[in-house]
């Protein structure tokens, strides 16, 4: 393959004499080591910061451990990780025989986020791109994954190393699009979709995070961003709709407290049971 050309794992529609042609794509991805098994792969993507994704990402986890599945995060948002956080997680991560074991939540969820490697959590990680991308690889790859039924991936936002690295190497079984109702929503959706049909992974759906708040006084529904164009931009890709989430302060206050789990999310819940049976692990 060309220096220049970036793998998308589909050769059918690749140009480049590439010797993986003779085989399976798939093959192509990153194994994961000996001793894990992952069945099902999510990936949390979104074309701009600061949507919430990583919240979107934390209650999918904990909505899938409720249904009473071995659920994981891997946390690719190397940066600015957010969701060792949101779990009140505060131990380190250590290594087994097997590789590096995730830390366990309360409700058992394991995580494995460069926060749980670092001295401090607040210690900053100024990485180029290479090395963030070969951490994110690791995580997959060194990390001991004991029996996880749904395992989901928070990409940092855009289009860049990391995220074009876990589309490469990991085994994405389809991607979750987080997005806000701003006006600028459309190309921002728009970048994330052609990314996905790029490296021909399948899309889930699309989450509107801070959709509207509900008035405490009057229980009115208010549209601080302005009124949703979400039926008009799903329609426009071919986008499931999986959820509309408010701006509530309890769940930020829950995030900052580390009491995720603790959150009873409706509409959370509901985009879980559509991706359930989109992704069932009996098939």
């Amino acid at each position: 393959m060309s220096e220049n050309q970036e793998c998308t794992h589909n050769c059918d529609t690749c140009s480049a004499a590439c010797p993986s042609k003779d085989g399976n794509a798939a093959d192509m991805h990153d194994k994961l080591n000996d001793a894990s098994s992952v069945k099902k792969v999510i990936g949390v993507v979104s074309g701009k910061g600061g949507v919430g994704k990583s919240i979107v990402t934390s209650l999918m986890a904990v909505m899938f451990s409720r249904k009473g599945y071995h659920t994981a995060i891997l946390d690719a948002d190397i940066t600015g990780p957010s969701i060792p956080k949101a779990f009140g997680l505060k131990e380190r991560a250590y290594g087994s025989d097997n590789g590096i074991l995730p830390v366990k939540t309360h409700g058992g969820i394991d995580i494995m986020s460069l926060n749980l490697l670092l001295e401090h959590d607040t210690d900053p990680v100024v990485w180029r791109g290479p090395v963030l991308a070969g951490t994110v690889k690791q995580f997959w790859t060194d990390v001991f994954w004991d029996n996880v039924d749904y395992m989901f991936v928070d990409m940092p936002p855009g289009t860049g190393d990391v995220p074009l690295t876990v589309f490469q190497s990991l085994p994405l079984d389809g991607i979750i699009i987080v997005t806000s109702p701003q006006e600028l929503v459309s190309m921002i959706v728009e970048k994330a979709v052609r990314m996905a049909q790029m490296m021909d992974i399948p899309i889930l759906g699309i989450v509107e995070n801070m959709s509207y708040f509900v008035c405490p006084d009057c229980g009115k529904k208010h549209y601080p961003f302005g009124q949703s164009k979400l039926e008009q931009v799903a329609k426009q890709y071919g986008l499931d709709i999986l959820a509309r989430m408010p701006i509530d302060s309890k769940n930020a206050q829950a995030c900052d407290e580390g009491k995720i789990e603790s959150i009873l999310n409706e509409d959370a819940a509901s985009a879980a049971d559509i991706i359930e049976k989109k992704l069932s692990i009996a098939e």
